[in-house]
């Protein structure tokens, strides 16, 4: 039974550890600060196999880009998520590069050109399907399943625990002010 206690006891710390990157992943794709490492979820199929969907990319912006960089650009707000796409040529207007890019699952580049200011970095590495997890955290629901209830779940077994100890130490207590009887 010991042995079951253990696991049990392993499963729920690696639960926890499980809330905790996922509630942390969340907060930092929620506010991703300029100039520093953003995760984005990775809505579509377009880069696979290299990143699947599902998959959050780690992106960091560079000084400079070149061919086959993937990068991470575009509009990013609640209604519209950037796009990753790798850099499949660079051409020079006005002094300036342009990038054309093309997603690896494509059959032809994107139409749309992007310049260095529409890029929000470049994806320095990627986690298949943990997306799915910080995606449905986002939703209300999720946030509730994910992020609440765990925490409630969490907060109540610890207000358990220290009860328990009250108890504890006030039977200690009690026994030790116990009058001794000689018999």
């Amino acid at each position: 039974m010991a042995s079951l206690g253990r696991i049990f006891g392993t499963i729920y710390y690696i639960f926890l550890a499980f809330i905790v990157l996922v509630a942390l992943l969340l907060i930092f794709s929620a506010f991703p600060i300029t100039g520093n490492y953003k995760l984005f979820v990775v809505q579509s199929g377009s880069m696979a196999p290299a990143i699947k969907m599902g998959s959050i990319v780690v992106v960091k912006p560079a000084n400079d880009y070149k061919i086959g960089d993937v990068i991470t650009f575009g509009p990013y707000s609640r209604k519209k998520a950037p796009t990753t796409h790798r850099i499949y040529d660079i051409k020079v207007v006005n002094g300036q590069p342009v990038y054309i890019t093309k997603g690896d699952a494509n059959n032809a580049p994107d139409t749309r050109e992007i310049t260095k200011r529409e890029i929000l970095g470049k994806v320095l590495f990627s986690v298949p399907f943990l997306g799915y997890a910080v995606a449905f955290a986002k939703k209300p629901l999720g946030f509730f399943l994910i992020i609440i209830l765990p925490a409630i779940l969490i907060i109540f077994e610890e207000i358990k625990n220290i009860v328990n100890e009250i108890k504890k130490n006030d039977k200690k207590e009690s026994g030790l002010n116990k009058p001794i009887h000689e018999t």
